[in-house]
């Protein structure tokens, strides 16, 4: 609004305008000679603040410099800058999207237009509400102008120039919370996220590869043309998804079955060329396998010529020259390739394990199957003894010929030539072979004892089916009986609707079931209205308390002859009885 002082006297000024005598923070007063009717300085004119292009919040500077505030001229009123050595005046959190400020510390006579004649000069402003005390909220269109609102907090206001208590006031600006400002920048930022998950999927749109062609209908002319593409190595993949994709359309009918025909016939002809590939890669696998095997083996030795070097520099004769440091390097060197071959040992015997494993699998393939689980586990137990047998032989051939190269060595010992030399590298891959197989006989006879387990197992678990299976039977026969004892009728007699006496005759066997029987027909007969099985098992639960009601609802329902169950009441008040209708087949008789 005007130009930037840079001479903190302006609050003097305008202390002195306010009609009281600028004094500096030592007591004394800062500008004696200065004049007040002068304007700013003497001989200058006052800019005016209303001017276009002048901005009322200067540039912002460094944070090195300090912001100096100037006093603004309005038409109405005049604003003076607070002091400077004063703190900034506080100010709460910004809420999201504020647009409105609260202004408080406004003159008693201020009005709306003084108001918007102050704050006009920010930016623009939708709203105004004013209270009736010193304090209003204002509403701008823009977010940013509230900054330069806020550039106001601390000023204070005189209205013209009268020095009365209703005319000044010091102005305290700060955010306000407003629901409006808070629904806008809600809307925003749901408009923004739209925007955000429309370029995404226009992103992935543009980065998802293309839908493969849709496949056309059946035709003459199509299947001729698909019959082509089925011979053809090279379309075949393609043609076969879209054979299928008729065959599921259900396009096949009489006329053009023949075609379809055909065309299945093409396609099976590819078996016997994709087996013929099958066949290709599985030996170019072998091939690969017996190469690397190879090349392993080969790794391998020299390995073993590293160590036997390592092993002929650790021997008394040429140790007691090396230093102290070179042993300690020649130790931990030779340790390493200790390591390193063991580790190559391994994995060239786990090698040659699986061309065993494969090997007696087929052999394993050309016998045939068992009828039964346990005649397998025999089988296996039987195979793996015998795999056990061999290879303790193995090993015992390879002890002997340890020993056989030990001896050789030991006689031959003053005599250190290349043959010695292939003889300790014989007797070192000897050994390795011996612990190879060592491990592989220990993993065998582990096997073999889980094997010999698991048929233990298998016979016990054989044993206890038998026994559930002769319980289950027992159980079926003892069913049976009960029931031909509860029935006591021959199988021509079954469901039909016969008498009481001979119902009761068939139960008569069972004392305990005949007495339960007759004592419930009893209470049943005296109860005309039937009678629930709550009732009638509290009646029978005083001759013995150990009755359930549900056996004797069970029994109960087994005789539909003589006792017939029915539904009294209506709604809540349903209820299931049971009526003795024993004496109705006589009746009918």
């Amino acid at each position: 609004m005007t130009m930037p002082m840079s001479d903190p006297n302006a609050w003097a000024t305008a202390m002195n305008n306010l009609g009281m005598p600028p004094i500096g923070m030592t007591g004394q007063q800062l500008m004696p000679d200065f004049d007040p009717n002068l304007g700013m300085m003497a001989g200058i004119t006052p800019l005016n603040p209303m001017m276009p292009g002048l901005s009322m919040v200067p540039a912002p500077l460094s944070q090195d410099v300090p912001l100096v505030k100037e006093i603004i001229h309005c038409k109405s009123c005049t604003l003076f800058p607070p002091n400077p050595n004063l703190p900034p005046p506080a100010t709460r959190d910004r809420p999201p999207g504020c647009k409105t400020v609260f202004v408080g510390g406004l003159p008693e006579n201020a009005t709306e237009q003084l108001i918007m004649e102050v704050f006009g000069q920010c930016g623009d402003i939708t709203a105004i509400r004013k209270s009736k005390k010193n304090f209003c909220h204002i509403r701008f269109a823009e977010e940013f102008t509230v900054d330069k609102a806020l550039f106001l907090s601390g000023y204070r206001v005189r209205l013209g120039s009268s020095t009365d208590k209703k005319d000044t006031g010091r102005l305290h600006v700060d955010f306000a919370q407003a629901r409006d400002d808070l629904y806008e920048w809600e809307c925003r930022q749901r408009m923004l996220a739209r925007e955000e998950r429309h370029r995404r999927k226009m992103e992935e749109d543009r980065l998802r590869p293309p839908s493969p062609p849709p496949i056309v209908h059946y035709s003459e002319h199509e299947c001729s043309q698909l019959g082509d593409k089925i011979k053809d190595d090279g379309k075949f993949p393609e043609a076969v998804r879209v054979l299928l994709t008729w065959l599921e359309r259900g396009e096949v009918n009489r006329r053009n079955a023949n075609n379809f025909y055909s065309m299945i016939q093409s396609s099976n002809g590819h078996i016997r060329r994709l087996t013929g590939e099958k066949s290709q890669h599985e030996k170019e696998m072998e091939e690969a396998k017996d190469k690397f095997k190879t090349a392993l083996s080969g790794i391998v030795g020299q390995f073993e010529q590293i160590v036997s070097v390592f092993q002929a520099a650790s021997k008394q004769k040429a140790w007691d020259h090396f230093s102290k440091a070179q042993r300690k390097n020649l130790d931990m060197w030779r340790k390493q390739a200790e390591e390193i071959r063991n580790m190559h040992n391994e994995q060239l015997m786990g090698i040659r394990r699986e061309e065993e494993m494969e090997m007696s699998d087929d052999d394993m393939e050309d016998a045939p199957d068992s009828k039964d689980s346990e005649d397998s586990g025999v089988s296996q137990a039987e195979a793996l003894k015998e795999e056990n047998d061999s290879l303790r032989c193995q090993l015992d051939a390879y002890r002997n010929e340890v020993e056989l190269l030990k001896q050789e060595q030991g006689k031959n010992q003053p005599i250190r030539s290349e043959e010695d030399s292939t003889h300790s590298q014989q007797l070192s891959f000897l050994q390795q072979a011996l612990q190879g197989m060592q491990k592989q006989l220990l993993k065998m006879r582990e096997e073999l004892k889980q094997r010999e387990a698991e048929l233990e197992k298998s016979f016990e678990d054989k044993q206890q089916l038998k026994n559930q299976v002769q319980n289950l039977k027992e159980g079926l026969q003892n069913l049976q009986n009960t029931h031909a004892m509860q029935v006591g009728l021959p199988e021509k007699h079954k469901g039909e609707n016969l008498p009481f006496s001979l119902v009761v005759f068939s139960f008569s066997k069972s004392s305990f079931l005949g007495c339960t029987l007759w004592i419930i027909s009893t209470f049943l007969h005296v109860h005309p209205f039937g009678a629930s099985i709550e009732y009638i098992c509290s009646y029978l639960q005083r001759l013995d308390t150990k009755i359930n009601p549900s056996e004797v609802e069970a029994l109960l329902s087994r005789l539909p002859c003589t006792f017939r169950q029915e539904l009294t009441g209506v709604g809540a008040s349903l209820e299931k009885r049971w009526n003795f209708c024993g004496f109705q087949g006589i009746k009918n008789t």
